[in-house]
């Protein structure tokens, strides 16, 4: 199994970015899918996270009303579509899928709750 992100970079505060995630090795069809992110000397944070059929999504706090997760189960693929940009957006963002099918993981936000991970993408915001 592979993920691998793409779609990080630099960007000015306000400014928009799509990060995508696309998955191999097997298909997650029916399992959920979710967005991290680490910041240098910080815990590995949730960001966002869709379930198996893409019906029901949640947002951490921080980003609800910029962010938007979406999935395309035919191309074994994720998407973050981040506007409104700000500069503790900063940090690396990772990609990561549950082992459970029709698993709950993508409500409950824990880490411990995602068993596949990607390497992550840079996201950089300036001010």
């Amino acid at each position: 199994v592979q993920l691998v992100e793409s779609g990080g970079g630099l960007v000015q505060a306000g400014g928009s970015l799509r990060l995508s995630c696309a998955a191999s090795g097997r298909t997650f069809r029916n399992y959920p899918m979710g967005w991290f992110r680490q910041a240098p000397g910080k815990e590995r944070e949730f960001v966002s996270a869709i379930n198996w059929s893409g019906l029901m999504t949640t947002y951490a706090d921080s980003v609800k009303g910029r962010f938007t997760i979406s999935r395309d189960s035919a191309k074994n693929t994720v998407s973050l579509q981040m506007d409104s940009l700000k500069p503790e957006d900063t940090a690396v963002y990772l990609c990561a899928v549950d082992s459970v099918p029709y698993g709950s993981s993508w409500s409950t936000r824990r880490v411990a709750d995602f068993e596949f991970w990607g390497q992550g993408t840079q996201v950089t915001v300036s001010s």
